[in-house]
């Protein structure tokens, strides 16, 4: 790709295409990134207004039957095994309400004994009283299963490839059901099959070279959209992180300023979608990039199961950079002139809709 190339993609005034994605993502676009973030923030001020959505993960178990090379929970790494119970669950949503959150995302490993379909619909089912908006991020499951779900109140799905590149992925998940990568690929299809709200898709940048990666999500994304074009889509910019186990495979890493033009090529790219962007950024990072397009943050993360209330010192799944309580952030987001947003989804209003009724 060349600068014109560049420049053609942004001054264009209808919707741009995977070429101006690629565009926006290649080397020749470093220079036009103050043009870029400008336009990004234009674009999702026009769209999302000034607000930011507030989430916190929920972390239910780090059991897990696969090898990942990147991840504390990895089989091979001889740590601490816990599966929340169904009072330390509610210990949990008792902190997290305590903090403000009403947008919760429920992790587990993926270890079908101990927390497969059965666990995480009860898990589900006993904390939708509590929160208007769950999302979960557990293992691949097939439709029935994710419609299934959606009477006991789930409404997004996340699920990310970690790198489309097939060696690549073979090589980082040698064990486990995980490690078949058409299957994986396919998940966002069968969610969309069971017309789940929301789906969330990412790669894990540092895993392969990031503009290549970022593309082929794009390419998924415009096969989903084309697809199941009633449901809605985020994308998430996951940068790995040290965690225990951790053997230095960061082979590509991703730059701040990388990562702040690829947040802005999604962006100008696609104006309807939700990016999101988590704690494993630092504060003053999180900080800048509220302005610059992303939409969705999450505040306070604990990664280990039981971190909010029940065993607050337990094996994180990665190490976070912002610990900031949710409190502080969203003073910080004031301080920026944004609204932190603590509830932007009501089942009400799906229920509804399913009903053709007027809210």
């Amino acid at each position: 790709m060349t600068a014109g190339d560049v420049e053609r993609a942004l001054r264009k005034h209808t919707r741009r295409t995977l070429v101006d994605f690629q565009a926006m993502l290649s080397p020749a676009a470093a220079p036009f990134l103050e043009e870029m973030a400008f336009l990004s923030h234009a674009l999702t001020i026009k769209r999302f207004g000034k607000t930011i959505q507030l989430f916190a993960p929920l972390y239910l178990s780090n059991e897990c039957q696969n090898i990942c090379t990147y991840c504390g929970f990895s089989m091979d790494n001889d740590i601490k095994r816990k599966t929340l119970s169904d009072e330390e669950i509610l210990k949990e949503v008792k902190a997290l309400k305590s903090m403000g959150f009403d947008h919760v995302l429920l992790v587990t490993g993926e270890a079908n004994h101990t927390v497969g379909v059965d666990y995480i619909r009860h898990a589900m089912e006993l904390i939708s009283a509590h929160f208007s908006h769950i999302s979960i991020e557990v293992q691949p499951l097939n439709s029935d299963d994710y419609r299934s779900f959606s009477n006991s109140g789930l409404n997004t799905v996340l699920i990310y490839q970690e790198t489309y590149h097939p060696e690549r992925y073979r090589e980082h998940h040698p064990k486990g059901k995980k490690s078949n990568f058409t299957y994986r690929l396919e998940t966002p299809d069968r969610i969309g099959m069971a017309g789940i709200h929301k789906i969330g898709l990412g790669v894990l940048l540092g895993l392969e070279d990031w503009r290549v990666d970022s593309f082929f999500c794009a390419l998924h994304l415009d096969h989903l959209e084309k697809k199941y074009w009633q449901t809605k889509y985020s994308v998430s910019f996951p940068r790995i992180r040290p965690f225990a186990g951790d053997k230095g495979l960061v082979r590509h890493p991703v730059s701040d300023r990388q990562l702040v033009q690829l947040i802005c090529a999604w962006r100008i790219y696609n104006e309807e979608l939700d990016l999101s962007v988590s704690t494993r950024e630092s504060e003053a990072f999180r900080d800048n990039i509220m302005k610059l397009g992303v939409t969705t943050m999450s505040a306070g993360s604990k990664t280990n199961p039981g971190g909010y209330a029940v065993e607050p010192d337990s094996l994180e799944q990665f190490e976070i950079s912002d610990e900031r309580s949710p409190i502080e952030f969203a003073a910080s987001i004031k301080l920026n002139g944004y609204e932190p947003v603590w509830k932007d989804w009501d089942r009400s209003l799906q229920v509804a809709d399913t009903l053709n009724l007027k809210p």
